[in-house]
């Protein structure tokens, strides 16, 4: 009678020694080469206001309460989120991210990060990007990049900036954001992804 288990035991432990191989093959990680590295994907996800004083601006003409007379005018912080998405085997570490922000056709800003960040892989990361404009930079930035186009409006500088300003609650105007690069890097094999978005779309 245990003369006649051998070989059955033998058979089992077979069976079960193939499956522990070919779980374990299956769990062996596939390692990154230029051959099979694919470009991360980035999209715009949405915009958000992260914090916001309303409109105002004034001269150095104006004497503060406090602090040096200067022109300045309302910040707005926008929070761009980004959608990331890794379709390699791996994880991959995104190492630079840039993108430039413009109200309608208007460029306002370019912004950097340098903040580096790991994508799951085949997974999708969201990322957050924290941009502050305020209505002087905004308002010098404008009279040098869209004097032209805003004659054509038939609108003046501050008209511009105020429609932006108490508009953005609404998102009453289209946000673009253009130029965007983001490096992308795993185990020595890097890329450079292009990307482009607008909100609300």
């Amino acid at each position: 009678m245990g003369r006649n288990r051998l070989p059955v035991m033998g058979a089992v432990l077979s069976v079960a020694l193939m499956f522990v191989l070919v779980a374990v093959t299956g769990c062996v990680p596939v390692k990154p080469s230029e051959s099979n590295f694919k470009t991360p994907v980035v999209t715009l996800d949405h915009v958000e206001v992260a914090n916001y004083w309303g409109w105002y601006y004034y001269s150095k003409k104006i004497e503060p309460t406090k602090g040096p007379a200067a022109d300045r005018g309302a910040p707005l912080v926008l929070a761009f989120v980004f959608d990331v998405t890794n379709p390699n085997e791996y994880p991959v570490e995104m190492e630079t991210f840039k993108f430039t922000v413009a109200f309608e056709e208007f460029e306002l800003n370019t912004v950097n990060t340098y903040e580096t960040m790991w994508v799951p892989a085949g997974k999708t990361s969201q990322y957050r990007v924290i941009a502050v404009f305020d209505a002087r930079t905004s308002l010098l930035s404008l009279g040098v990049t869209g004097g032209f186009k805003l004659k054509e409006k038939n609108i003046g500088l501050m008209e511009q900036l105020e429609a932006w300003w108490t508009g953005i609650a609404s998102f009453s105007f289209p946000i673009y954001v253009k130029e965007g690069t983001a490096g992308f890097s795993a185990d020595g094999i890097s890329a450079v992804s292009a990307f482009s978005g607008v909100f609300p779309q």
